[in-house]
């Protein structure tokens, strides 16, 4: 398993620390600005406070904290078609390449072999490098679209709205608690 920077830590986020968290995904998301992939109004949306409120209650949000213990970036998890669907990762730019993002991916992992679940999904842009790249790294692969589940097709016609969905995959990784 990867390492944190010195002085960061993984924890449970509180309710307290959704403002941060809001301003971490506003941060992180300004980085496509220049790809052309979200709309203007995905660019300056963000995570509901009322989202991170029940991935907090349902233990569904993972953070990642400075040596000043603020957050500074955060897995945001949900179960969906009887696996863990990674929601948003997402890492404030100002800590960024440190590693943070591996480390919370690594976490959901865990999390998924601790819920005995058989893998982790997600849906990504599939070249953009911080993204499909960077998640064929970390073991997942692309699921072929005439594989994708129903609720996967379901959540691909509500990015849609947003997204450039053409770019974008689902990926998964076995998760080996067996």
């Amino acid at each position: 398993m990867r390492r944190l920077p010195e002085d960061y830590a993984i924890a449970r986020s509180t309710q307290d620390e959704i403002p941060a968290l809001i301003a971490i995904d506003l941060a992180a998301g300004a980085l496509f600005a220049d790809t052309g992939l979200l709309s203007a109004d995905a660019l300056t949306d963000h995570v509901p406070p009322e989202v991170f409120e029940q991935a907090i209650a349902g233990d569904d949000l993972i953070i990642a904290r400075c040596p000043a213990q603020q957050p500074v970036g955060f897995a945001l998890t949900s179960r969906r078609g009887g696996t863990l669907y990674l929601d948003q990762i997402s890492v404030h730019p100002g800590h960024g390449r440190k590693g943070i993002g591996a480390v919370l991916v690594d976490r959901v992992i865990a999390e998924a072999k601790l819920r005995k679940l058989r893998c982790v999904t997600l849906s990504t842009f599939r070249d953009l490098a911080w993204n499909g790249p960077f998640y064929r790294r970390m073991g997942f692969r692309e699921i072929a679209r005439g594989k994708l589940a129903d609720w996967m097709l379901e959540l691909e016609t509500v990015q849609a709205a947003s997204l450039d969905i053409s770019q974008r995959c689902f990926m998964k990784r076995k998760v080996g608690w067996l």
